[in-house]
């Protein structure tokens, strides 16, 4: 099997190659914007909307004519680039459903950022010593830039198929995709299931509980001091611009302590297990403002906000897609179950109410006085859903690699699995 993987390094330009870098950037916002501008104006006429191949082409006359012919200055393969994002993020954004809405127009020191699609052209120089035995930087080779030192902090397997240049917080990063051939691994023969919360991260069927990392609320303080800062001074002004970017690199912080946080925890749970289960949970309507209208104003709107900023401090989506690309890796497979009454839902007995859950930590079933910690029964019910649900779609898989997936859940009755997770025997669920 093939894989992608990126590795993310921190560049370390020269003036002229960051001057380089912000002209190029410039000339791929550029194209976008244009591009875009020509698209509304078809979208506002009922004119049907260009595909990449005749952008392309309208590429050629900009860089052709004498007003945008500054365009030549910078490799095309990034240009194009921004086009085919745009195309893609057109007939995107015309779809509904899409979370992410109708492309808007870039900005500088916001969209800085260069696709180089071609690995023809992206030469790396990985080694750190020189003919005199001096220590040396690691280069990466970029179009019309040229050969750029960069952090080398980890060893770069596989086949190079290409290279993106972002600017963020005042710094320039690249990102290298590579593809690595590897055969199909055998997963191990364990499942387990993730109920994600607020108090804990998330807990396992047999109770185990992991505390969340909760960056946002660790920097609370500081970031407040950051941004009382900012407000006392002149906006636009020099110390304002030298603020902003430390407000910015505090939030990058934030943000890195929550990935690494994130990547262990996930790293963990993809080695020691075949299947997961999670739920399919809603997170942006479950983080959408009470606020309400002017005429229908919202109820509980500060408590529902200090509810939504616990939920996006955890990091819910980025654990779930972390850990579904990782079991990919490893032959493992993620299911998602549906969320509802997973809470509510007595293990032993199957009788579902609202009265069930009498406070936050609590669950007790009002119907045979079963009791445990809520989160386990969450989990315990999203760990025998997700075995149902692959049961029923997975019945005719004969794949060789899931063989030992279909051993183990046949071998798990409902009393053996609630013996398990609760270390008491019970009747089946019903």
């Amino acid at each position: 099997m093939v894989i992608c993987k990126a590795y993310r390094f921190r560049l370390e330009p020269d003036e002229a190659q960051q001057a380089l870098l912000h002209r190029f950037c410039g000339h791929a916002r550029l194209v976008w914007n244009k591009a875009l501008a020509l698209q509304k104006r078809r979208l506002e006429r009922g004119v049907p909307l260009l595909r990449y191949g005749d952008l392309a082409k309208y590429l050629t006359l900009w860089r052709a004519s004498e007003e945008y012919g500054f365009l030549r200055q910078g490799p095309v393969h990034t240009q194009q680039q921004a086009l085919k994002r745009l195309d893609q993020a057109l007939w995107e954004g015309l779809d509904r459903n899409n979370p992410k809405g109708f492309p808007t127009f870039r900005k500088r020191g916001v969209h800085d950022s260069l696709r180089y699609p071609d690995p023809k052209q992206i030469k790396l120089d990985l080694s750190v010593w020189d003919e005199a035995g001096r220590r040396r930087w690691p280069k990466i080779f970029l179009p019309k830039v040229g050969w750029v030192k960069f952090r080398k902090t980890r060893e770069i397997e596989g086949t190079v198929k290409n290279a993106t240049v972002t600017r963020r917080t005042g710094r320039w990063y690249v990102a290298i995709q590579v593809e690595v051939a590897q055969s199909q691994p055998l997963p191990p023969p364990r499942i387990t299931a993730l109920d994600l919360g607020v108090r804990n991260l998330i807990t396992l069927p047999d109770g185990t509980r992991i505390d969340p990392p909760s960056p946002l609320a660790a920097f609370e303080e500081k970031l407040a001091w950051e941004q009382r800062k900012i407000s006392r001074k002149k906006k636009f002004s020099r110390n304002w611009h030298k603020q902003k970017q430390r407000l910015a690199r505090l939030h990058e912080r934030i943000a890195n302590v929550r990935k690494d946080y994130l990547h262990k925890l996930t790293t963990h749970l993809a080695k020691n297990h075949g299947l997961v289960v999670v739920e399919d949970l809603k997170l942006r309507n479950m983080t959408r403002s009470a606020k309400g209208t002017r005429e229908a104003p919202g109820t509980n709107v500060r408590a529902k906000a200090g509810l939504n900023r616990s939920i996006l401090d955890q990091g819910w989506g980025m654990l779930v897609a972390m850990l579904a690309y990782k079991l990919a890796w490893r032959g493992g497979m993620l299911v998602k179950v549906d969320p509802r009454n997973t809470s509510r839902r007595c293990p032993r007995c199957g009788h579902t109410d609202p009265a069930n859950r009498p406070d936050q930590p609590t669950f007790r079933c009002v119907e045979c006085g079963f009791a445990a910690h809520a989160d386990q029964v969450g989990a315990y019910n999203i760990l025998s859903r997700g075995m149902e649900k692959w049961r029923d779609e997975g019945r005719d898989t004969a794949d060789a690699s899931v063989g030992w997936l279909k051993e183990k859940l046949s071998s798990h009755s409902p009393d053996r699995l609630f013996a398990e997770c609760f270390g008491e025997p019970g009747p089946s669920p019903v």
